[in-house]
């Protein structure tokens, strides 16, 4: 039996990865890691280890010794931030003997900052690209992208703290935000036409396999309804972008349909708030990364169901025993 540890297993991602785990069918003793003494990732895993902060100083310390206390095969990141931190002591944790679900380097520091990120494809002269500008000049940006035009964090997950522009005196109170924290771009195709795909990266500039949903998205920016669709455009823009960035492992692409083109939102080098909706359609990223890492099988395109997913609150219950 493999022990694998999933930190950040309160949020979405987090118990997602958990329960995809768990329907894997692979024999695996689940190791939950998070700050929350009160989570509900306690009703998803076999163990669970209370954790300080990503940022504290103990932290990579802490990390090490419950690696080695439970004899972790595997990490999996469930929150971006532990994502960038084990980035950084990849080395020391795998001197334990355990693997760390990583993604290209070279990608993850790129996909950390929206404004680079959208430097190198302008670069690279794609297509898939959305006009962006640091400008805090009211009239350029509203003569280049019309109004209402969005202001998005430079650093950021989800749709958290993107500001829709619809006049001067909102744009002021953000003014002095703009190039250090804010980048502005305009709106591109609509909520209807919004695009979430997985694929597993080869590391060699292809994938193994993907699945693209047709989604709208929750108040909190996660995945709240899907549609499996199949997309032959999306499928060779999968194709461009990771000829460009040469991911590995499991990938998240974002876009945005646009007047007949595909633009796109970000990439996130990561398993993404949607991966518990796709195991249930067949596409369990989770199982393909366990299989990928510690049993040497490269990922197969799955047979994948059709239909939509709703996404709802329902409740977890521990008994006092």
């Amino acid at each position: 039996m493999k022990n694998v540890l999933v930190s950040g297993a309160s949020g979405i991602v987090g118990y997602g990865i958990l329960r995809s785990l768990r329907a894997s069918g692979i024999k695996l003793n689940l190791i939950a890691t998070t700050i929350y003494a009160d989570s509900v990732a306690q009703g998803f895993c076999d163990v669970f280890e209370l954790a300080p902060p990503t940022t504290s100083n103990e932290y990579i310390d802490w990390l090490v010794r419950i690696v080695k206390k439970h004899q972790v095969d595997l990490l999996i990141p469930g929150i971006e931030a532990d994502m960038y931190r084990w980035k950084e002591w990849t080395g020391e944790i795998e001197a334990t003997g355990a693997k760390v679900l990583m993604n290209n380097t070279s990608l993850i520091d790129l996909c950390r900052d929206k404004w680079l990120f959208y430097q190198e494809l302008k670069n690279r002269n794609s297509h898939f690209a959305i006009e962006s500008s640091l400008s805090s000049d009211y009239d350029f940006l509203i003569n280049n992208f019309r109004l209402p035009f969005l202001l998005k964090p430079r650093q950021g997950f989800g749709s958290k703290g993107i500001v829709r522009i619809q006049d001067q005196p909102t744009f002021m109170k953000h003014k002095d935000s703009m190039s250090s924290v804010l980048m502005a771009q305009p709106i591109v195709g609509t909520d209807d036409e919004e695009f979430t795909t997985s694929a597993f990266g080869n590391g060699s500039g292809g994938f193994f396999c993907l699945m693209t949903l047709r989604r709208k998205l929750s108040k909190d920016g996660f995945t709240e309804k899907a549609e499996v669709v199949e997309m032959e455009d999306i499928r060779e823009a999968v194709e461009a972008l990771c000829s460009f960035f040469k991911p590995i492992g499991p990938t998240n692409f974002q876009f945005r349909l646009h007047q007949g083109e595909l633009k796109l939102l970000e990439i996130n080098p990561r398993v993404s708030s949607s991966t518990s909706i796709r195991t249930k359609f067949g596409y369990n990223e989770s199982k393909m990364a366990v299989e990928y890492l510690l049993f040497h099988k490269s990922p197969e395109q799955p047979v994948i169901r059709k239909g939509r997913a709703v996404r709802y609150v329902e409740d977890f219950i521990f008994y006092n025993s």
